[in-house]
């Protein structure tokens, strides 16, 4: 089976357009591709109801559209048949937990990605970067100790791109052991993303992957597609990247109920 569980619900220029016709796009490209089923996650920051969370100008600017329609559009798709999923890509705000919580509590979520784009006020896949204040070695601690934080508050049902602090800056040596035993009481995503960002890799490295398979650690697919030809791009490659690492099933969840299914 192959998923790909984060896309965001766009038009064709980007724009946001949460509507039924706009899942019915990327339905249709999905079948195009072979992809079986498709979860969307919209960027948590762009809905109102959240917008108590956030203190980053990028992060309120975008805080203008209500939930309702996001959440209706898919779940409308999902009474008609089609293979969507309801889900939200939510920034982790540390010592907000209960908030976020209750924010996301009356919507029926079939996952939560959780991602960490900012740490101290410092963006790590953007302006201004944590990795130009502090250092690269500095902002590696920094992030890994806020992925840990994150995967242990039990909001999240997959980490997304879980080193995404490799965006800027040298790679180095890290104890991706400790990392996966610090991330394994939830998934990760296998993510094709990285490979159209200047960096041009999958995430996650295959150290952290193939420490996260020894710890039992289950995976999800990802092309983290914001208009609908990009949904399923490079999946064969991050399917590969999987399989090499000795996955062979991949996460499908509904509700947030979970169950392994074959990889492919």
């Amino acid at each position: 089976m192959i998923v790909d569980y984060h896309m965001h619900l766009r038009a064709p220029d980007e724009s946001i357009d949460h509507s039924v016709p706009a899942v019915e796009r990327f339905v249709a490209a999905a079948a195009e591709r072979g992809v079986d089923e498709i979860g969307f996650a919209e960027h948590v920051y762009y809905f109102a109801e959240t917008r108590s969370l956030w203190t980053m100008s990028s992060q309120l600017e975008r805080c203008v559209y209500s939930i309702e329609p996001y959440v209706e559009a898919v779940l409308s798709a999902k009474r008609e048949g089609m293979p969507v999923k309801l889900g939200l890509e939510v920034d982790y705000v540390p010592g907000r937990e209960e908030e976020t919580a209750a924010i996301l509590e009356p919507y029926p979520w079939d996952f939560l990605i959780g991602s960490i784009h900012f740490v101290d006020g410092y963006g790590i896949d953007g302006a201004p970067s944590l990795v130009e204040e502090v250092g690269v070695e500095e902002a590696w601690r920094r992030y890994y100790d806020t992925l840990e934080s994150a995967a242990r508050s039990g909001l999240f049902d997959t980490l997304g791109h879980p080193d995404l602090v490799k965006m800027y800056g040298s790679e180095i040596g890290w104890d991706w052991s400790g990392v996966a035993a610090s991330l394994d009481c939830v998934r990760l995503e296998v993510s094709s993303a990285g490979l159209h960002k200047p960096h041009g890799k999958l995430y996650p490295n295959s150290g952290l992957l193939e420490e996260a398979k020894k710890r039992g650690v289950e995976i999800t697919l990802a092309s983290d597609a914001h208009i609908p030809e990009n949904v399923g791009r490079d999946l064969d490659r991050a399917i590969e990247h999987a399989r090499a690492a000795g996955y062979a099933t991949i996460t499908v969840i509904d509700e947030r109920h979970a169950r392994q299914e074959s990889l492919g």
